[in-house]
C-alpha cells in the first residue's frame, strides 16, 4: 500500500494515526504502539478481540466472483460507476449515460495537501474498485481504502490494488477512517453503516451504491438458485439512509448477457447464495443448460449525500 493513503486510517484499538510503513517492514504500527501484521499478499487484518459473527466469502466463492467479473460481464456497470465516482470528484453534474470529462480536481484549502480518497466498502476481490482507478487516472490520482471481512477475497484485492489499503473489517463496525476525509463512499452489493459512512465523508462527498433490482436475472434465478430480491427494495434502500443521507439522484443499468453454463454456475457461487448451495449440485445442473442462455442485469446505482447540519467527529456522528 502506499504510505499516503495511510493518513487517513486510525488504530482501530486506540483511534490514534498510523505510521509509514518503511522498506522491509511487514507490519502496520500507530503512533501508540499498536502493529498489525501486513499478510505477504499486502491486505492487513485490523479485526481485534473475537473478530465478527457475520459469514466470510469462501475461497470457492470469491474464485467464482473474479471468474464471472474477469469475463467482462459487468463492464457496462463498472464504467456507470466510474463515470458517477469522476463526476462527484470534479463537481460536474451527471451527464445523459453518465459520462464525464476530465480528471479529479485538485483540492483547495485544508484539504490541498491530501488527494482524494475512495473508500470501497466492501471491496471484494476489488475488481470494480480497479476499473474505477484505470478510469480516474490510476493508482497517483487518488487514494484508495478497500474494506471486506473476507481474506480470501482481500488477497486478491491486494494483488489487484497494490496501492490501496486493503483491509479486513467489519461494516458493520466503527470504521477505521478518520472523520471527514473521504470523497467518495462505494458500496457495491455490500452491507450499508449509514452512520459510520457519514462520519467519515467529507461535507461535499458523496455515497455511491449499487443495489439490484427485482427483476435481476431472473431469467436463470431458479436454476441458479438466486436469492429472491424485495420488491420495494430502492425504497427500503433510501429509508435505511434517511437519518444521516439524502438521495440525490438514482439511475437504472440494464445489461443484456449471453451467459455460458460455467457463467451461470458462477453467479450462482459468487453471491449470498453460495453460502448454502454445493458447488458440484451448482455445476451439475449448470451443466444441463444449452450452450447460451440470454439474461439480463438489472441495477440500481444511487448517488447520496450527507444530511446537512450534521457535527462528525471520530466514532460517532451526532445531529447540532
Amino acid at each position: 500500500m502506499d504510505n499516503s493513503v495511510l493518513d487517513a486510517l486510525i488504530c482501530p484499538v486506540c483511534g490514534l494515526e498510523f505510521m509509514d510503513v518503511l522498506p522491509g517492514e511487514t507490519a502496520l504500527a500507530c503512533i501508540d504502539g499498536h502493529s498489525f501484521d501486513i499478510a505477504r499478499q499486502g491486505y492487513v487484518n485490523l479485526l481485534t478481540g473475537h473478530g465478527t459473527k457475520f459469514t466470510h466469502d469462501t475461497s470457492a466463492m470469491v474464485a467464482a466472483r473474479d471468474a464471472f467479473l474477469d469475463a467482462g460481464h459487468y463492464r457496462e456497470l463498472a464504467d456507470a460507476l466510474a463515470g458517477t465516482v469522476r463526476n462527484v470528484l470534479t463537481g460536474a453534474p451527471e451527464a445523459p449515460g453518465g459520462a464525464a470529462a476530465g480528471r479529479p480536481a485538485a483540492s483547495h484549502g485544508p484539504e490541498a495537501a491530501h488527494r482524494p480518497l475512495i473508500l470501497d466498502a466492501g471491496t471484494g476481490t476489488g475488481w470494480y474498485l480497479r476499473q474505477l482507478l484505470n478510469k480516474l487516472g490510476g493508482d497517483g490520482a487518488v487514494d484508495a481504502v478497500g474494506l471486506d471481512i473476507s481474506k480470501f477475497a482481500l488477497r486478491r484485492a491486494a494483488r489487484r490494488n497494490p496501492a490501496a489499503a486493503n483491509l479486513v473489517w467489519d461494516l458493520w463496525q466503527p470504521l477505521p477512517v478518520e472523520a471527514g476525509r473521504a470523497d467518495v463512499v462505494l458500496v457495491v452489493f455490500a452491507p450499508r453503516n449509514a452512520a459510520e459512512f457519514a462520519r467519515v465523508l467529507k461535507p461535499a462527498g458523496r455515497l455511491v451504491v449499487v443495489t439490484p433490482r427485482p427483476g435481476h436475472l431472473a431469467e436463470i434465478a431458479r436454476q441458479a438458485g438466486l436469492l429472491g430480491i424485495q420488491a420495494e427494495k430502492e425504497a427500503a434502500l433510501a429509508a435505511s439512509m434517511e437519518a444521516h443521507f439524502e438521495l440525490e439522484s438514482s439511475r437504472a443499468v440494464d445489461i443484456a448477457l449471453s451467459l455460458s453454463p460455467a457463467d451461470v454456475a458462477n453467479v450462482a457461487l459468487m453471491g449470498p447464495a453460495g453460502h448454502h448451495l454445493e458447488q458440484q449440485d451448482v455445476e451439475r445442473a449448470a451443466a444441463a443448460l444449452p450452450g447460451l442462455t440470454e439474461a439480463t442485469a438489472q441495477f440500481t446505482l444511487s448517488v447520496f449525500r450527507p444530511c446537512p447540519r450534521r457535527e462528525v467527529r471520530d466514532n460517532h456522528v451526532s445531529a447540532r
